[in-house]
């Protein structure tokens, strides 16, 4: 039987909608997938990496979540930001300059470093989230300003490690809450324990 809980953990939402559109985007990122694949990632952003996130992100601040809600409004506004940006880049209403780009993807990896840091406080699950996200912005982030596409690729490759990892503590939420019981393990906190339940984190 599922735990009996008064307010439902929104962190498998909003992981599941960061890993599955990081996961789709890295695909073309990585070569896997044509580039017009984008297209395609454009209303995937847009309605479910970006409003699920948001949506993640707001009910948070019920649960008193103060990673949570800062990891998940901030990722959906991410992707809010991606999405017009495609849009207004392919309807011709602004051009990308790619260094500036690969400088704010240099950003979101600084803000995704120092969210890593606060994983060494809640479990290994979110702990490898986290790393190999801030690697993956790294990667893009440096490709982009460098004009390097060997790194752009490199960083495709790691997003798709990140996004299935996301998609993997969704899972292990949902699961674990559903049975009652540990089904998918997320690990302890990498430096000790947490007051922080594994349920109430999220990216």
């Amino acid at each position: 039987m599922p735990l009996d809980t008064d307010i439902g953990d929104p962190a498998p939402l909003g992981l599941v909608s960061f890993g599955l559109t990081t996961v789709l985007l890295s695909l073309v990122n990585a070569g896997l997938l044509p580039s017009a694949g984008e297209a395609v990632v454009l209303p995937l952003a847009l309605a479910f990496g970006g409003t699920g996130q948001l949506v993640a992100g707001v009910l948070e601040f019920r649960t008193g979540n103060t990673f949570g809600q800062t990891a998940f409004f901030s990722y959906g506004a991410f992707w809010w930001w991606f999405g017009l940006l495609l849009l207004f880049d392919g309807n011709g209403w602004l051009s990308i300059h790619t260094q500036t780009l690969g400088a704010a993807l240099l950003l979101w990896g600084v803000f995704t470093f120092y969210m890593w840091i606060s994983t060494f406080a809640l479990n290994w699950g979110l702990w490898s989230v986290f790393l190999t996200l801030w690697v993956t912005f790294a990667l893009l982030g440096f490709g982009d300003l460098l004009g390097i596409d060997l790194l752009l690729m490199l960083g495709g490759y790691v997003g798709i490690l990140s996004g299935a990892l996301a998609m993997y503590v969704s899972f292990a939420e949902v699961a674990n809450w559903s049975f009652g019981h540990t089904v998918a393990p997320l690990g302890d906190a990498p430096m000790g324990s947490s007051s922080t339940t594994t349920a109430d984190t999220a990216d």
